[in-house]
């Protein structure tokens, strides 16, 4: 068993302490209200009176706040107590945050490592959830098994800022998917039919099959070489028109999925028509 100290009490950060004390880890919290340490310290969590005394409690110190300006105070406040420490950074941010944090850390003579933390609080602990992590490698492979008892923990290199990338990319995907949902939604309901039983019998069973597209459109992408088996990317288009008429009729906007339609559009002017829909992504970023 080891000892952590979890810094930052909201939401996220009570059940990443309340997994580690599942786990039965040694576990020090910390919060700038400390009321909110109450619950934990009921249910066997030991109480730090500062940011310090915490960094000093643990080997492993988790910050989990709000956003990058709250970890540099924090870090600040702990100061020399973090030397010889891990720091494990699990706030929501930027590659070039996450960089410039790492460089902080070291110079105070501690590892860090950042992660992107893909679960809901109350997903933390259980098989699903899944945490990204990079930064120093040696850190997390001594720390492994105390970072599995959030969730599946994948490590990405020991370069900070890949996890974030990471992070915001794969929440991309998934902005990208509830777009499609509410679209798709918008259009059930005008017509007066029943969206849930729409989402629950078809729709979820057709996504998740078309998800099984996906490995192929990813490697398409790592080649730049976008060839159809299937419907091209000119065909997509002429059905494009189709769904926009749809929308009109039934009063239903369609923006959410106008600016990929233009992209697409594009594609097919720039003479790429008899491409995948793969193929969109030079339109979005040229190696």
């Amino acid at each position: 068993m080891s000892s952590v100290s979890v810094v930052g009490l909201g939401a996220m950060g009570t059940a990443l302490a309340d997994s580690l004390l599942a786990a039965g880890h040694t576990t020090t919290v910390w919060n700038r209200t400390p009321a909110k340490a109450d619950p934990l310290v009921e249910r066997g969590a030991r109480r730090a009176e500062s940011v310090a005394e915490a960094a000093r409690a643990a080997d492993l110190v988790v910050l989990c706040v709000l956003g990058y300006a709250d970890v540099h105070a924090l870090v600040d406040a702990a100061g020399d107590d973090l030397r010889g420490r891990v720091v494990v950074n699990l706030t929501n941010g930027s590659p070039d945050e996450a960089r410039e944090l790492a460089d902080k850390v070291r110079a105070l003579g501690a590892e860090y490592l950042d992660g992107g933390i893909m679960a809901v609080p109350a997903m933390i602990g259980r098989p699903e959830a899944l945490v990204l992590y990079s930064g120093s490698t040696p850190a997390f492979e001594a720390h492994r098994e105390v970072l599995h008892a959030f969730g599946r923990a994948v490590y990405l290199g020991d370069d900070a800022g890949r996890a974030p990338l990471h992070d915001l990319a794969m929440l991309t995907g998934m902005y990208g998917m509830f777009a499609g949902f509410l679209q798709s939604a918008a259009l059930v309901r005008s017509a007066g039919a029943d969206v849930e039983e729409f989402t629950t019998a078809l729709l979820v069973p057709w996504l998740q099959a078309m998800t099984g597209l996906l490995p192929e459109m990813a490697a398409q992408t790592a080649k730049g070489a976008y060839a159809t088996t299937g419907s091209n990317l000119a065909m997509q288009v002429v059905a494009q028109e189709t769904l926009e008429g749809l929308g009109r009729a039934q009063g239903v906007s369609t923006e959410l999925l106008a600016p990929l339609f233009d992209l697409m559009r594009r594609r097919v002017a720039d003479g790429h028509g008899e491409e995948d829909l793969a193929g969109v992504v030079e339109l979005l970023h040229r190696p």
